[in-house]
């Protein structure tokens, strides 16, 4: 199955992706033209606490109650996933991504933020490809594009993310979601 690059495609790292850095990720795309990609790790949290890196944003964020770590560039800026609470509302900061998963801006007030969302979702950082990068990758199979969910982006189960969204594929990547590193297991 061909999947488009674009956003709300999620990409699923492949078992041979093994770089300490993308290992058993599952990144969300937020936007891909032609000079990159840009993207945020679902299934990673950071050690830094929620509460002490934005202590205004942390009552709203859902479970896992955490700062996420969304990749390796810009891990001091943070981008927020949020989910409206009314899917016909489109809450002011909110920029809408696929379904009704979107963008929040940070800068907008907490007070207008409260009660407007149902998720919320923080990460620190970001992961991002040049022109031409993602393709590369893609040609020599380090990750599997497929569709994502609504509820992928709020996962409260991040741990187990990778393994599930390869299962729920069917066909052969639903076997790698078996794969284990010890390679006698396998």
């Amino acid at each position: 199955m061909e999947v488009a690059i674009a956003p709300g495609t999620l990409l699923i790292a492949s078992i041979g992706l093994s770089d300490g850095v993308f290992d058993g990720s599952v990144v969300l795309l937020l936007d891909a033209d032609e000079s990159g990609t840009v993207g945020v790790v679902l299934n990673k949290l950071t050690t830094i606490e929620l509460e002490r890196a934005l202590p205004q944003w942390a009552e709203l964020v859902g479970v896992p109650h955490a700062l996420f770590d969304g990749g390796p560039v810009s891990q001091q800026g943070a981008i927020c996933l949020a989910r409206p609470a009314d899917p016909a509302d489109e809450p002011p900061g909110w920029r809408p991504l696929f379904e009704h998963v979107g963008l929040l801006n940070l800068d907008t007030p907490i007070e207008i933020a409260e009660g407007a969302y149902r998720d919320l979702r923080i990460f620190a950082g970001y992961a991002g490809w040049d022109a031409g990068q993602l393709e590369t990758e893609l040609a020599a199979e380090m990750w599997y594009p497929v569709p994502a969910l609504e509820a992928d982006a709020f996962d409260p189960d991040p741990a187990t993310l990778w393994r599930r969204v390869l299962r729920r594929q069917g066909g052969n990547l639903a076997l790698f979601s078996t794969w284990t590193a010890d390679a006698e297991s396998n």
